[in-house]
């Protein structure tokens, strides 16, 4: 599945526009990584036990977002967004969005024969 940020895909005219996807993830705090993660706004750092957790959350919404397009018979999604917002009465948990329109592009143009085109 293509993924862009982006309108269109340059070479691949849309075919049909399927519809708006998305895909979310909420992630749970957790005392170890908070408590790591004060330590490091103590002495300074980066705390990577928070960058795997956001990564993670970030790829999990991704790829539900995919599934959905996949589901509507798309082969890319464009114009993808992802937003990032904390929930709970203690701001305790992290919620990742993703958005974008499902669509199916034309067949890639394999350009002519022996010019050494990319596909």
């Amino acid at each position: 599945m293509l993924l862009t940020t982006t309108p269109s895909v340059e070479g691949r005219p849309i075919v049909r526009h399927l519809g708006i996807v998305n895909g979310e993830t909420i992630l749970g705090a957790n005392l170890v990584r908070d408590l790591m993660a004060s330590v490091r706004d103590i002495v300074g750092g980066r705390s990577r036990s928070y960058e795997r957790a956001l990564q993670q959350a970030r790829e999990e919404a991704l790829e539900e977002m995919s599934r959905r397009a996949r589901l509507l018979g798309a082969n890319a999604v464009v114009g993808v967004d992802l937003d990032y917002e904390v929930l709970g009465s203690s701001s305790g948990m992290l919620m990742v969005c993703a958005s974008g329109t499902a669509v199916e592009l034309a067949a890639a143009n394999p350009g002519p024969a022996g010019s050494g085109a990319a596909p």
